[in-house]
């Protein structure tokens, strides 16, 4: 089972100004999906499993600050996954795979009686 992340950090939400800089991020609306490369359901579609949330962004120490203007999905991740930590980051996608695991080869399968 290949398992591959994907980030959706498309949506922040930002001081107007701050320490004369001007849309500074301080938190991101993030969407981490899984996506399996390998099975796939009954409709022929790859497994996914997808998590999602907001991590807060500490902007009381701006030394390196990045203009809105120029930021992209990749350093917005970076910063979301800095703040979160590597063992959180390491979780979630564990738990993505295991999801896709447990849809894959269900342990328990709810059914109705007639």
């Amino acid at each position: 089972m290949a398992i591959s992340y994907t980030w959706d950090v498309s949506t922040v939400d930002t001081y107007p100004t701050k320490d004369s800089n001007s849309d500074v991020v301080y938190n991101v609306h993030w969407r981490l999906t899984a996506t399996d490369g390998t099975n796939k359901d009954s409709d022929g579609n790859n497994w996914t499993a997808t998590s999602y949330g907001s991590q807060g962004l500490d902007t009381e120490s701006i030394s390196s600050f990045t203009a809105f203007g120029s930021l992209d999905a990749a350093k917005v991740q970076g910063w979301v996954e800095a703040a979160m930590g590597a063992d959180t980051v390491t979780e979630m996608k564990a738990s993505l795979k295991a999801q896709i695991t447990e849809k894959i080869t269900p342990t328990s399968v709810t059914k109705t009686i007639s």
